[in-house]
């Protein structure tokens, strides 16, 4: 499925609304199915979910099709769509692999014009009982393998409906649990961006310009930007640690008697015995020490890359993940330091 766009954040606002709007609307009926299935086609050009669009497009025209079959194009989003099944020829005993191409107002249509023909072959005719004048005999003038045909036809139809209503409301509750997620941590990373980008400043004035930087290319369309963003937040924490933690010659020697280098560019390591030094929680070390060197790990890695030449080695999820895991270290460690200015005030 294509990978979608990062909408704007006015789409996503609106996707919000119209995902409630259409839950609200197939869980209580209150609209035709065809009418649901366009809104939903509607959510998913704000969300830029192209595959998505363009099946739900199909669900309310139809699915194409020539004399010798649907298109590639088509069957393939019809496979993503759950419209396939395994069909026996009963004459050749073959098994195929088979899709029902008719649109939602179309197998609505078949259901409610297989019930009036059904009524209308349940239609008696009325006589009087020879053997008895106070009876009357009820007979059936439809045939009875029309009646069953038609059966067949609105259980047939009334699956498929059924099954096309459960894929519209999937996608789109779906949809709308990954908006109302993403708008909470969007807020959560919202209030810590203006933390750190606040309080930075005057501890780190050389990392302002450099996550003005981040932001720009996290922005941008083009993946070099996406690590050089990447790049950026490393120099970030560099320029923190040699604020907080200046390179020393000697080594720190750890309990179990390893040395940890501390030099120019151990920028992690001294990061982390800044907070061993600055705070009194052991978890809170545990935890900014194994974050610190798992981010380390990873920004290391792909500056090691880039110097070989490699270019565009993180997709923009993931320099995301890193930007974010970035601020939330640079705030840990600055609230460190907002105690210390504290104390010593």
């Amino acid at each position: 499925m294509t990978a979608p766009i990062s909408p704007s954040k006015e789409a996503l606002s609106e996707a919000t609304a119209l995902a409630s709007e259409i839950l609200t609307d197939l869980e209580l009926s209150r609209i035709p199915l065809v009418t649901a299935t366009l809104r939903a086609a509607r959510l998913a050009r704000l969300l830029n979910d192209f595959d998505l669009h363009q099946i739900l497009l199909y669900e309310a025209s139809g699915y194409p099709a020539k004399p010798d079959g649907v298109p590639p194009e088509p069957w393939r989003l019809a496979q993503l769509a759950g419209r396939t099944y395994e069909w026996k020829d009963p004459s050749s005993s073959e098994t195929k692999t088979v899709a029902f191409l008719d649109s939602v107002e179309q197998l609505q249509h078949e259901i409610d014009g297989a019930k009036l023909a059904l009524q209308a072959a349940a239609d008696h005719d009325v006589s009087i009982s020879s053997a008895n004048p106070n009876q009357f005999l009820f007979t059936p003038t439809g045939n009875f393998a029309e009646r069953q045909g038609l059966l067949g036809r609105i259980a047939t139809a009334s699956q498929h409906l059924g099954s096309r209503r459960a894929f519209i409301h999937d996608y789109v509750s779906r949809r709308y649990y990954e908006l109302r997620y993403s708008g909470l941590a969007q807020d959560i990373f919202s209030a810590i961006r203006q933390k750190v980008d606040a309080a930075i400043s005057s501890v780190v004035p050389s990392a302002v310009q450099k996550l003005v930087s981040v932001h720009d290319n996290l922005r941008s369309e083009n993946p070099e930007d996406w690590s050089n963003a990447v790049h950026s937040c490393r120099r970030v924490l560099q320029d923190l640690a040699d604020t907080l933690f200046p390179p020393q010659d000697q080594p720190r020697i750890a309990a179990n008697g390893t040395e940890i280098a501390l030099g120019p560019d151990n920028f992690i390591n001294r990061l982390v015995c800044y907070a061993e030094d600055h705070s009194q929680s052991a978890r809170f070390n545990e935890l900014v020490g194994s974050h610190l060197h798992y981010l380390g790990d990873r920004l290391d890695s792909v500056f090691r890359a880039a110097q070989k030449g490699s270019h565009a080695v993180v997709g923009r999820e993931e320099a995301n993940r890193y930007v974010v895991y970035t601020y939330m270290l640079v705030g840990d460690l600055l609230s460190l330091h907002d105690v210390e200015a504290a104390h010593a005030a």
